[in-house]
């Protein structure tokens, strides 16, 4: 298959710009139409020259494409991808993978009963700065993990809360931004199977959480905590120190991330190690050393990637059970939070 893959977008918001941006600059691939409802829909269409229609299966059964990008809202991304799936057209499904573990297992259930490959898009699995970062983990350099310190606090402005159901539970940074840290540390550090938490929505009134403390228990022994808050006037999240997204203002001198391991420990972007050379012991000096970086756009790697899985070249990077796997440990936190337990992740 030597011609261009033809993809549909539906999603005609943010994100679904974002992808057809990437499309429109890739050489592999291009879109062909949009699914979108919604009045502002026909502005992007316009701008990009491409059919608009007002359902995913109205647009699969016009237009055949090679794969489809679901950058619609959460609620339908499981029946998005089910529509694909028995269309037999690849997707790749915006995170989180769905509203619940219940459908996310259905979902999971039907790709792996299929043939159809079904991609799901924790974009920052592309990232070149967490690929060195696991990398460096995986040589050993760090040696057996024992410690992550991790955060993701930024100020999100008044304007971004007249949405209403930005004010109301569900709609706070435990289900929007958390599960992006949540794959990044599974991805770096492994699997987490019990999490603590404490939330507070002090900073704002707000019915839903402002802030979180978070503790986390990973799967190989190691702990961890986490600061979560979108009322604070800080730089240390992840868009604002790796760079990678241009939108934001970029500190790129700070970390959100520490991993400390029996040997060394690796902060996380600006990927500088501190390991010793002999004995670890706190009264020997520890080395300093950066590991070097060729910086690149995840969402573009993603699209060359799904590419891959759609031409049945590479199998997908985050299968919709890994990104189960995510979306039960954010949902843990939810619960911690709600009920004021340690909660272990099934």
């Amino acid at each position: 298959m030597d011609r261009k893959l033809r993809f549909a977008i539906a999603g005609a918001g943010v994100i679904g710009r974002a992808h057809w941006e990437r499309m429109r600059a890739s050489g592999r691939c291009e879109a062909v139409a949009f699914a979108d409802p919604s009045p502002g829909a026909a502005v992007l269409a316009a701008e990009a020259g491409l059919p608009l229609y007002p359902d995913l299966e109205a647009m699969l059964a016009a237009e055949r494409p090679d794969g489809v990008v679901l950058a619609t809202p959460n609620a339908l991304h499981v029946p998005g991808a089910l529509a694909c799936v028995r269309s037999g057209v690849p997707a790749l499904v915006e995170k989180p993978v769905a509203d619940s573990l219940a459908d996310a297992a259905r979902l999971a259930d039907a790709v792996e009963a299929s043939a159809v490959p079904v991609l799901v898009g924790h974009h920052r699995r592309h990232s070149a700065i967490l690929g060195a970062a696991c990398e460096t983990i995986a040589e050993g350099r760090l040696g057996k993990l024992v410690a992550v310190t991790a955060s993701a606090t930024f100020h999100k402005p008044d304007d971004y809360f007249e949405a209403a159901w930005r004010r109301r539970k569900g709609g706070g940074p435990i289900l929007i931004n958390l599960v992006h840290e949540i794959d990044n540390l599974r991805a770096l550090v492994g699997d987490i199977v019990e999490v603590q938490a404490f939330g507070s929505h002090a900073a704002r009134g707000f019915e839903v959480e402002d802030t979180v403390a978070i503790n986390l228990r990973f799967a190989n022994g190691a702990l961890g905590s986490f600061m979560l808050s979108d009322a604070a006037a800080s730089p240390r999240s992840w868009e604002q120190t790796s760079g990678e997204n241009q939108a934001y203002d970029h500190h790129a001198d700070q970390d959100c991330y520490v991993i400390a391991g029996t040997r060394g420990s690796l902060q996380v972007p600006t990927l500088r190690v501190f390991e010793y050379s002999g004995a670890a012991s706190w009264w020997n000096p520890l080395a300093r050393s950066r590991v070097e970086l060729h910086q690149s756009d995840p969402l573009a790697r993603q699209l060359d990637h799904f590419c891959a899985v759609v031409r049945r070249e590479e199998p997908p990077r985050v299968t919709v059970r890994d990104a189960m796997r995510t979306l039960a440990v954010t949902l843990a936190v939810a619960e911690a939070v709600r009920s004021g337990t340690n909660v272990k992740v099934s």
